[in-house]
């Protein structure tokens, strides 16, 4: 579904991104990890248009979309969550999902209808009862919650999820993995999640995808990350030891 060919991405003389190339399978989930500042968020920013690369395209179902603004992505069924939460703050929770709906790729342009949809996913990730709060009276799982919905809302067919679990005690934790497993089973949405909580990301992939700065350093599935020499030595800082 996504390709991501040799991509680089320059700020003034920074390389923050190196020649990084993978593949987003159709229906799966690929999680991507790596150490702060190895270049995952601004590989999500690129993949969603938010900065152009410097190097390289990305292909998704077939098509080049290296050019496309960010709405024209979320047209074609792109979307993606914020790690830190960006709803409009003033607004109830559903009137955030509304817009969603209003905006994404479904073109909604019929406020009822919106409504009823919204209420409906709503339902779906568990803020149903908390619908008519302002955002931001939220607490951190509520907005984490409210993030995805207001991203569901678009109605992707490719999901990138950016630390969406992280600041959840461990029942939170387990509440959001079971979420996006329906997500991703029930919904038959792709998913490619950004997580630092490796118990949760080796649960959830059927690849993981691993950054260090900026290069890609190992792809496989989580059985074989886990057990990477390398990927143990950039996350626990292991002096590699002589056979």
């Amino acid at each position: 579904m996504l390709e991501v060919n040799n991509v680089s991405k320059n700020f003034r003389g920074l390389q923050a991104l190196r020649g990084v190339s993978f593949n987003v399978e159709k229906g799966r989930i690929t999680g991507l990890i790596g150490p702060n500042g190895a270049g995952k968020t601004t590989l999500f920013n690129i993949i969603s248009g938010v900065y152009k690369a410097s190097k390289g395209n990305i292909t998704f179902c077939g098509k080049s979309i290296t050019n496309l603004k960010p709405f024209q992505r979320c047209e074609l069924g792109i979307a993606r969550t914020f790690q830190i939460p960006k709803p409009l703050r003033n607004i109830s929770v559903l009137d955030n999902v509304v817009v969603g709906f209003l905006y994404g790729r479904r073109h909604i342009n019929n406020v009822s209808k919106a409504r009823e949809l919204a209420l409906r996913l709503l339902e779906f990730t568990g803020l149903l009862e908390k619908k008519d709060f302002l955002a931001k009276e939220l607490g951190t799982a509520d907005h984490k919650r409210l993030e995805l919905s207001r991203t569901l809302a678009t109605d992707p067919i490719l999901l990138l999820l950016d630390e969406v679990m992280a600041g959840l005690n461990p029942v939170e934790t387990q509440q959001f993995l079971g979420l996006i497993q329906r997500i991703n089973n029930d919904n038959n949405v792709t998913i490619l999640i950004i997580e630092h909580v490796m118990s949760a990301i080796n649960k959830l992939s059927d690849k993981i995808v691993v950054l260090n700065y900026g290069e890609k350093i190992a792809e496989d599935v989580p059985e074989e990350i886990i057990n990477n020499k390398l990927v143990i030595q950039v996350y626990l800082g292991e002096e590699e030891q002589d056979a």
